[in-house]
């Protein structure tokens, strides 16, 4: 039996193919091809839940051909579980290992099974990256064109390798930081990517949640979420690093445990879905979902303290995390923290919920198709003619520094907020 044939199939019936994903799609509309909408994906997924066909490497080609960006879920009128659906299939791709091969199997391996896992590893590969840009030495070897010795793979990634902060949030944040008048007390996860490469985004948000009356609890060296290895078929990694996240924090102690990453606080609250048949660990996982709050989530909900200064900016435009407002459903509240900014101005984003393309790892697996996505997307932000975008994910603004290419400052709205709270000067 495989994985999809395990699946309630009630969840693959709920399609009714009526079409009103395709128009939400980015791959459907860019091919036209119904194998590359979400209902053509799903009857797939149903004709091998049904042993009308094999897991082939056409089918994996398939499924990692989507971004998984889950603009379908929010136009579906039947409520179909789409996440749920892409997850499992990507699992059964790599059950079946249709899609193996050397160089896959070695990157996976290292990634997925080595640094993902180990958290302290990650940030030794995080310090080396830093020394390695600190010296200037990768700016020396592009200059003289050494590093096109790389394979071609690696040498069009190189450009696009995420600058590594200066210091880490274990280092920027203390373990327990009270405020003067306290309302709340709330865990803060830190992340992987968004710790060594925007940690001062983790302090900014430690620092917006002390100026609303909330204690922060960080604890240290904290394990990656779990949803790299989630959306790329390492199903019981997932649950492993799951665990792990869940005996890092003490749920009766918090009102909330508090994350700043559109794509990781989607999967950390499914975290009930995925231990739901594990006996030690599914009532705490379904307290957990309950209580992980995004932070403008969050912060809207409290009710945001109104700074007296602004954020040194005049106009902002927003593009949303996919799995901030299509996973998480929060989609006003980001909104509703930068208007709460005196002289701030938002100017809507044209498709601000369509995907810039990097969707995880999409613009390493599908470079062609990312950097269409990413052309569209800096053409919306260039007509506002914003010279802010605001967005909430560390991949989006990865992705949208690169695409904007220094033409407009890409950040996130709580440090903007963080900025007003600090004074004119930040």
């Amino acid at each position: 039996m495989n994985l999809l044939q395990s699946l309630d199939y009630s969840v693959l019936q709920q399609c009714m193919h009526c079409g009103m994903c395709l128009p939400t799609c980015p791959t459907y509309v860019e091919t036209k091809l119904e194998r590359n909408s979400p209902r053509g994906r799903i009857s797939l997924m149903r004709s091998i839940a049904d042993g009308d066909l094999g897991v082939t490497r056409a089918f994996a080609d398939e499924m990692y051909y989507c971004l998984g960006c889950l603009a379908c879920q929010t136009a579906c009128p039947a409520g179909v579980k789409y996440a749920e659906l892409f997850e499992t299939a990507r699992a059964e791709v790599e059950r079946a290992g249709v899609a193996a091969h050397d160089e896959r199997d070695f990157w996976r391996w290292l990634t997925l099974d080595v640094l993902f896992m180990h958290p302290r590893l990650l940030r030794l590969a995080g310090w080396g990256l830093r020394l390695w840009q600190s010296t200037g030495l990768d700016r020396v070897l592009r200059r003289f064109h050494f590093l096109g010795l790389l394979p071609k793979k690696l040498r069009a990634l190189e450009p696009q390798t995420p600058r590594m902060a200066q210091a880490f949030s274990d280092s920027l944040i203390e373990p327990v930081e009270t405020p003067p008048e306290k309302k709340y007390r709330v865990g803060l996860l830190t992340g992987c990517v968004q710790d060594l490469a925007f940690s001062g985004i983790n302090r900014d948000t430690a620092d917006v949640l002390l100026a609303n009356g909330c204690e922060v609890v960080t604890p240290r060296a904290q394990h990656c979420c779990g949803s790299l290895h989630a959306h790329n078929g390492a199903v019981e990694q997932a649950r492993e690093l799951a665990r792990r996240q869940l005996d890092s924090f003490d749920l009766d102690q918090f009102d909330a445990v508090i994350t700043n990453a559109g794509g990781c606080g989607s999967h950390l609250k499914s975290y009930g879905h995925l231990l739901h048949d594990d006996p030690f660990y599914a009532a705490k996982a379904r307290q957990w979902d309950a209580k992980v709050k995004d932070i403008h989530e969050w912060l809207v909900h409290t009710g945001i303290r109104a700074p007296e200064h602004g954020a040194g900016v005049c106009e902002v435009t927003y593009h949303e995390s996919c799995h901030l407002c299509h996973g998480q459903k929060v989609t006003s509240q980001p909104r509703q923290v930068l208007q709460a900014i005196p002289g701030l101005v938002l100017k809507e984003l044209p498709e601000s919920n369509w995907c810039c393309g990097s969707a995880g790892i999409y613009n390493i697996t599908q470079p062609e198709q990312s950097a269409k996505l990413l052309r569209r997307k800096v053409g919306n932000i260039r007509a506002t003619r914003a010279p802010v975008v605001a967005t909430s994910n560390p991949g989006c603004h990865m992705q949208l520094v690169n695409g904007l290419d220094g033409s407009a400052e890409v950040t996130q709205p709580v440090t903007l907020l963080a900025r007003a709270y600090r004074g004119k000067n930040p």
